[in-house]
């Protein structure tokens, strides 16, 4: 399973359209060669470089096994028609939070998921929450790293 995006290719920097310093908007994902038993996919996208260890920005779940992308700018609700949740991510919001190192340059991961089942876990989950729930039920992994670094710090 393979996944990218139209904004930042793999190792690049993440336009600050994406960031605390722009819009803050959650950038157009997609995958591909997605195994065919999926259930579902799950998104994790976390900093391992954060001062106070790694901060979490965004949390999804029950993206519907159909889908083949994420489209910019996802709303920073808690369910969708479709089925997805959003759950919390560091700050405490629902939804994506974008780039905003306080120092320095810092790797940003988008991680996917494809799940063997749709999960019942509630719209809010923490990111430990969610990889307990999909503990046995990953089918594939993939994921997309892009870098971020404030102007002036």
């Amino acid at each position: 399973m393979k996944i990218t995006s139209s904004a930042f290719s793999e190792g690049g920097g993440i336009p600050s359209k994406y960031t605390c310093d722009g819009q803050d908007i959650s950038p157009p994902l997609e995958w591909k060669d997605v195994p065919g038993e999926t259930k579902s996919f799950a998104l994790i996208s976390d900093d391992p470089d954060a001062p106070g260890g790694t901060w979490v920005h965004w949390v999804a779940f029950n993206i519907p096994p159909a889908a083949a992308k994420l489209e910019e700018n996802i709303k920073r609700d808690r369910e969708f028609a479709n089925g997805m949740k959003q759950g919390s991510n560091d700050w405490p919001k629902i939804g994506y939070g974008g780039p905003c190192p306080p120092s320095g340059t810092h790797r940003y991961y988008f991680k996917l998921y494809a799940l063997d089942t749709m999960l019942d876990i509630k719209p809010g989950a923490t990111k430990e929450q969610l990889l307990k729930a999909m503990k046995g039920h990953v089918l594939a992994e993939a994921r997309l790293m892009g870098k971020y670094k404030r102007q002036g710090r």
